[in-house]
């Protein structure tokens, strides 16, 4: 990447349709955990017009036989997750209360179990709890913002968090669930300078002028959010853009699970490994070893190794350790990139039985994570335990004491 160029990245509102349904898959994840920690969890939720499907693989081990809806009361849950994010209007065709629900739920496969469960199985490599499933992980961490979050993406999600909080306060009456931020930043020798554009996209009710939303929009939202002198007087407000945005939510688009995972990582400017997150129990790798990832590449540029790390994990399913693990800092380590990476092996282990334990996975917290980002949640950290850097200072021990054995060697 050149050292002089324009970054953006996107965020979507609680109403969007594809985050309605991240929101309900990890509401029913929550669910699960509050009945067995050891609940095996992979739903998947699809909306449109006034119809929500629900499935996926749900096991709960300690009510073993017994039917999952009257554990839970799927329906209840979900109209409960509408109801919060807002689609209460009589003029909604997705409405909370008039939906309709289908529950195609089952539970996990044995196959799948077999693999990730500790216990002996003829053709299992190992006798420890696997992964479960293949795949590439990937973590990130940059010093731009407070949140060691690239700039983009965590002004971009500012936007979308303080344009709900506003909405369910009722400050602006005329505000709508659906909405879609996007902030551009230039960067000169890269560093981000200040904002070229912000896009913000809301829904809002038939009555509202476009010239009161973009009022309010600049006013009370972007110049809230955004560092005034990442503000410049040639910044450009697009404020919705195509003059109106009345018909939103599932009514207007197809929401799925698992659409937006660069709006839930790095905006793009860090690796996504293609796996999503939300809906699954922290035994799938997808999310739990790429939270991993967030805890390691935090702790190194916390640590003052690097200015920007991502790291790489690969597993095959069944097996506990990584295929492969490895990890670039773009040229900004203080330290050779050998020596960071032994210091995080050392410090962390990788299995995900070990990553389970390290963040304190099998909890009901993951209705905390669906919305503004997976990553730079660092209000609530017994939670979002994933965001600490109380690993810093043992990298740095780990790394200080390589170095001094190679300049031992070296003498």
């Amino acid at each position: 990447m050149p050292k002089n160029f324009i970054f953006s990245s996107e965020s979507v509102g609680e109403g969007h349709p594809d985050k309605v349904c991240d929101t309900i898959s990890d509401a029913i994840l929550d669910a699960c955990l509050l009945e067995d920690a050891n609940s095996r969890v992979a739903c998947e939720t699809y909306a449109k017009s006034n119809i929500v499907v629900v499935g996926g693989e749900i096991s709960i081990p300690k009510h073993k036989g017994k039917n999952i809806d009257s554990l839970l009361n799927i329906n209840k849950i979900v109209r409960d997750v509408v109801r919060g994010i807002g689609y209460i209007h009589d003029d909604d065709v997705f409405h909370a209360e008039k939906i309709f629900i289908n529950n195609i739920i089952t539970s996990q496969s044995d196959d799948i179990a077999q693999g990730v469960d500790i216990r002996k199985k003829n053709g299992k490599m190992i006798h420890e709890q696997g992964a479960g499933d293949q795949g590439l992980m990937f973590g990130y961490a940059c010093d731009e913002t407070p949140e060691l979050m690239p700039a983009p993406i965590m002004y971009a999600h500012r936007l979308g968090r303080e344009l709900t909080r506003l909405r369910k306060a009722g400050k602006a009456k005329w505000l709508r669930p659906d909405a879609k931020t996007q902030v551009s930043v230039q960067y000169e020798d890269g560093i981000p300078t200040h904002v070229v554009n912000v896009v913000v996209s809301t829904q809002h009710t038939a009555d509202a002028s476009h010239q009161e939303i973009e009022k309010f929009i600049v006013n009370q939202v972007i110049r809230k959010v955004i560092p005034a002198a990442m503000l410049l007087k040639k910044t450009e407000f697009l404020i919705n853009p195509t003059g109106r945005f009345v018909i939103g939510g599932p009514q207007g688009d197809t929401g799925l699970t698992g659409r937006k995972i660069i709006v839930d990582s790095y905006g793009g400017m860090g690796r996504h490994g293609g796996g999503a997150f939300s809906g699954k129990d922290p035994t799938k790798v997808d999310r739990s070893a790429a939270y991993m990832g967030r805890y390691v590449a935090k702790n190194v540029v916390a640590a003052g190794f690097a200015r920007r790390c991502e790291v790489q994990f690969a597993y095959a399913i069944g097996c506990a350790d990584p295929v492969s693990i490895h990890i670039d800092t773009f040229e900004t380590a203080s330290l050779p990139e050998d020596v960071i990476k032994k210091a995080i092996e050392e410090i962390f282990c990788f299995k995900p039985a070990s990553i389970i334990e390290t963040l304190k996975l099998q909890r009901p917290i993951y209705s905390k994570t669906t919305n503004y980002g997976h990553f730079g949640k660092i209000d609530d950290l017994e939670s979002i335990t994933w965001e600490r850097t109380d690993q810093a200072a043992a990298l740095q021990k780990a790394a200080a004491a390589t170095m001094k054995t190679i300049h031992s060697n070296i003498s």
